[in-house]
């Protein structure tokens, strides 16, 4: 965890620049860039890479920069330059699309339950677009069912947060006995102890609905992310990290 790397050098200074200009443009650019629900009218192809270089504001750009330079260096060392470009992107789409398929989930569940409910698709629509409901429904169907629907369809998603779960899944194969020394706990923590419970503690609260972290975060996505890092490294280590045939 010394010196900056290339690419990471790079992804830094782009996650920067986008987030200065969030700060400009405030509420346009999080409806250009975020990755919004693919039946949503803001929904555009480009948000499956842009919103990996948006963030919610300080602590959250903060908080993934330290962790791409910290752990993103070193595998990219490991890795090379190409290979590392790919993992990480890899990682980040792969969030997005299991991001994406809960959202579905839980919009096509919101979607037949109203219908069965008896409500035409366009008055179904039109709560999507106002969040404004007769309460009467609520004696058909669970005011969670309503608030899931309507979220999955609503809120977008932004953060590096589902690469940097590749990143770290990465760093838990290839240096599973590094201690980490973690604000929150006193104690040295083994890399291969410590983002397996990282992990275990997004899908507790993607199941559940409570997170100790807040609310507002994507769980889904960062396990998405720590999965298809999981699988590009399993693949990888098995083959013995060909890199020369990248680099």
């Amino acid at each position: 965890m010394g010196r900056m790397t290339e690419t990471v050098k790079v992804l830094l200074i782009i996650n920067i620049i986008f987030f200065i200009g969030t700060l400009t443009l405030g509420d346009q650019a999080y409806q250009y860039f975020s990755l919004w629900f693919f039946k949503n009218e803001n929904f555009g192809v480009w948000q499956v890479l842009t919103h990996m270089f948006m963030h919610g504001g300080f602590m959250h750009i903060l908080f993934n920069m330290y962790a791409l330079w910290a752990f993103g260096s070193p595998i990219e060392q490991m890795l090379g330059k190409n290979k590392f470009i790919f993992f990480y992107f890899s990682a980040g789409i792969g969030a997005a699309v299991i991001h994406t398929l809960v959202n579905y989930y839980h919009f096509q569940t919101g979607f037949s339950e109203l219908v069965e409910a008896g409500m035409q698709p366009e008055g179904i629509y039109a709560l999507l677009d106002t969040g404004q409901y007769n309460t009467g429904i609520l004696n058909n169907v669970s005011e969670e069912m309503l608030r899931e629907f309507y979220m999955a369809y609503n809120t977008p998603a932004v953060g590096a947060s589902g690469a940097i779960y590749g990143i770290l899944v990465a760093f838990g194969m290839m240096f599973p006995n590094v201690e980490l020394f973690l604000l929150f706990v006193p104690v040295p923590i083994k890399a291969k102890y410590f983002i397996p419970a990282l992990i275990g503690l997004d899908l507790f609260s993607g199941f559940t609905g409570y997170s100790i972290f807040g609310g507002g975060i994507a769980h889904f996505a960062h396990v998405g992310g720590a999965l298809f890092g999981f699988i590009m490294m399993w693949y990888w280590k098995k083959n013995q990290f060909n890199q020369n045939r990248w680099d």
